[in-house]
C-alpha cells in the first residue's frame, strides 16, 4: 500500500507559494522564501545570475548526477503606458490572452518598494454606457488598469510614483476546498515548486541517501522560455523537468493523476527516461497518464534546445485551465510527489 505524505502541508505551502507576486522577472522575493524553507531544512543551496536557486543533496554516485525543476516565475504585466484618463495600459508576460485576467484584482509593483491595487478592466465596461461592451476586442487597446487611488489623469498617477516599467501581479484567489481541490492562479507552477519542497523535506526527515547526486532547480524565467537551461552541471545525465499537466479536448491528462508527457511542441521526451517513470508508477500503484501537449515548451525542452547532452523528461499534476483561473486535486498533488520520491531513489537505466 503507498504511503502517501502530508498533502494538507504540501497544500498549505503552495498557498504560501502563490501569494507571493512573482511574475517573470520579480521573483526576488518569492526565490527568498524558497531559500529560507530550504536553509531550515539544511539543504545546500545558491543563487546563479539568472536569480534562479539551485538545491543539492549529494549522493552515493557523484560522477552521475540527476536535476529535477520547477518554476517560481508567473504569469504576469508591466505598466506599458500611463493613460490621460489615470488608467494603465499593460505589457502582457507570458502566454495568455487579455480575456483570462478580466475582472481581475491586481497590484502594482514600484522599484521603491511601493504597492497599489487596482482591477483590470474593459475600457468599455459599464453596459450603461458602451453598446458594444460585449463585443469589444479584449486586448492591449481596450484593457486597462482602474487603479485604487485618486486619480484622474497622467500626472496625478506619477505623484504616486507609478512608471513605465512597473510590474504588475495578479490576484491568485487561492481556495482550498474541503474535498481536496485548490484553485489558484499560479498553480503553473507553483504546485511543482510545493511539490519538489516536500520532496526534498521528506528525503531529509527519513535520512535518505540519494543513489546519485541530486540538484533541484527552482528556475525563475520559465513563462518567457529560458529559465532551466543553463547551470546544468555536466555530470548531470537525467533532466526531469516538474511542470504542470495540460487538460482538455483530445487529452487524458486529468486531476487525479501525475501526467507524464511524452511529447510537446519541442517533440518526444526521452523514451528511456519515460519507460522508467510508468514502470515506477505501475510497481508503486501510483494513478498516471501518458499525454502529448500540443502548444507547451518546459525549461527541459529549453535544456535540450540550447545544447545540454541530457536525457529530459517532464510530469506534472494535471491542471485545469490553464493560464487562467487554474484548479487541481489532493489527488494528482500526492501522485506526483510520490513518482518523484520513488524516482529520485530508483536506479537510473543504461541509455546508451
Amino acid at each position: 500500500m503507498t504511503i502517501y505524505p502530508n498533502i494538507t502541508e504540501t497544500k498549505n505551502l503552495i498557498k504560501q507559494l502563490v501569494s507571493i507576486p512573482s511574475p517573470s522577472g520579480y521573483t526576488t522575493n518569492v526565490i527568498q522564501f524558497v531559500e529560507d524553507y530550504l536553509k531550515e531544512l539544511d539543504v545546500e543551496t545558491k543563487r546563479n545570475r539568472k536569480g534562479g536557486l539551485i538545491a543539492t543533496i549529494p549522493g552515493k554516485n557523484d560522477q552521475e548526477h540527476r536535476m529535477l525543476t520547477a518554476h517560481v516565475d508567473t504569469l504576469g504585466a508591466m505598466v506599458k503606458e500611463i493613460k490621460s484618463n489615470g488608467r494603465l495600459r499593460l505589457s502582457l508576460i507570458g502566454g495568455f490572452k487579455f480575456n483570462a485576467i478580466e475582472g481581475e484584482y491586481c497590484e502594482i509593483h514600484t522599484p521603491e518598494g511601493n504597492t497599489f491595487t487596482g482591477t483590470i478592466l474593459m475600457h468599455q465596461t459599464s453596459v450603461h454606457v458602451y453598446k458594444d461592451a460585449g463585443e469589444a476586442k479584449r486586448n492591449q487597446e481596450n484593457m486597462e488598469v482602474r487603479i485604487d487611488a485618486k486619480v484622474e489623469n497622467e500626472k496625478d498617477v506619477r505623484r504616486l510614483g507609478i512608471e513605465v516599467g512597473d510590474f504588475v501581479s495578479f490576484d491568485p484567489r487561492v481556495e482550498l476546498a474541503a474535498n481536496g481541490f485548490i484553485k489558484s492562479r499560479h498553480l503553473d507552477d507553483k504546485a511543482s515548486v510545493g511539490i519538489l519542497l516536500q520532496l526534498m523535506k521528506r528525503i531529509k526527515e527519513e535520512q535518505l541517501t540519494l543513489p546519485y547526486t541530486t540538484h533541484f532547480l527552482i528556475s525563475n524565467n520559465e513563462e518567457i522560455g529560458y529559465g532551466g537551461n543553463s547551470n546544468i552541471p555536466p555530470e548531470t545525465v537525467e533532466y526531469l523537468a516538474v511542470d504542470m499537466g495540460a487538460m482538455g479536448d483530445g487529452q487524458t491528462t486529468d486531476e487525479y493523476t501525475v501526467s507524464i508527457c511524452v511529447k510537446d511542441s519541442s517533440g518526444p521526451y526521452h523514451l528511456g527516461l519515460r519507460k522508467n517513470l510508468t514502470e515506477l508508477a505501475k510497481h508503486n500503484n501510483i494513478g498516471y497518464k501518458l499525454d502529448i501537449y500540443p502548444y507547451y515548451g518546459s525549461d527541459a525542452s529549453a535544456a535540450i534546445g540550447s545544447g545540454h547532452d541530457i536525457v529530459h523528461g517532464l510530469i506534472g499534476p494535471g491542471i485545469d485551465s490553464s493560464h487562467a483561473y487554474e484548479r487541481t486535486h489532493e489527488d494528482s498533488l500526492k501522485n506526483t510527489e510520490e513518482l518523484l520520491y520513488h524516482y529520485v531513489k530508483s536506479a537510473m537505466v543504461q541509455y546508451n
